[in-house]
């Protein structure tokens, strides 16, 4: 049988730890990858770097979305950047997008923040087809969860970076194999409502106005405390002062 093609483009821990589940599972798929696509050739050190991986698995590294090939997949996970028509259609059968968020009500950047302050009790992470624009296209398969009492922006995340390993593990045969039913988006909507954010965004959320309740301000700073990013603040004469959460 004639092994099917596919494409993966994919950056951040997600990334490399799902092209580490396709390489082992290429075998039982009976795909091959035919090359991947990342955002820096310097973005991960170390046992975290996707070029290192696909050169040890021999897989050609794309520098380019021009340069992807007539295939039958196209996989993508945290990919920085957006697939026009033309890039989508190189994928004969499907291209599928993992989304660490629920959709619809998530889409674009800085899903786990905007979910903590809009006080959201659920969350959860996307698999959908991907179609012009961003976050776009049919889902083909979700997972939700809920969210824990007072929990912070990191440890959401963590749940979403599980949550959707396992969802990728579980269904990449069903991907591959076809065995999927598509769910518009917008079916969806009057049940969950639909946001879209920017990633510039999130400098705006991060500024804490003291004259607030104590209960917003927590929230913004759990949803802001980004470990990794600039914290949380607030303005006084004219500088910033940082909350530091975590020093005790």
């Amino acid at each position: 049988m004639t092994k099917k093609k596919l494409i993966f483009l994919g950056s951040k821990p997600i990334g490399f730890k799902c092209l580490e589940i396709l390489i082992s599972k290429k075998d039982a798929l009976n795909i091959e990858i035919s090359g991947i696509l990342t955002k820096h050739r310097t973005e991960f050190s170390g046992s975290s770097n996707l070029l290192i991986l696909a050169k040890e698995n021999n897989i050609p590294v794309l520098s380019k979305l021009d340069e992807i090939p007539d295939c039958d997949i196209i996989y993508s996970i945290q990919f920085h950047e957006i697939l026009k028509v033309k890039d989508i259609n190189k994928a004969s059968q499907i291209a599928v997008n993992l989304h660490m968020a629920p959709l619809p009500e998530y889409r674009g950047s800085n899903q786990f923040s905007f979910a903590l302050i809009d006080q959201k009790k659920e969350f959860g992470t996307t698999i959908h087809a991907m179609d012009a624009g961003v976050d776009n296209g049919d889902i083909l398969f979700q997972k939700r969860f809920p969210i824990p009492d007072n929990c912070w922006v990191g440890d959401l995340y963590d749940l979403t970076y599980h949550a959707s390993v396992k969802l990728f593990e579980q269904t990449i045969s069903h991907i591959v194999n076809g065995n999927y039913n598509r769910l518009p988006q917008e079916a969806l909507i009057a049940k969950y409502g639909s946001q879209f954010h920017y990633r510039r965004e999130i400098d705006d959320i991060k500024v804490i106005e003291l004259y607030w309740d104590k209960e917003k301000i927590e929230r913004h700073i759990r949803a802001t405390a980004m470990p990794g990013f600039e914290s949380p603040y607030c303005i006084i004469d004219g500088k910033k002062i940082f909350f530091s959460p975590y020093v005790k």
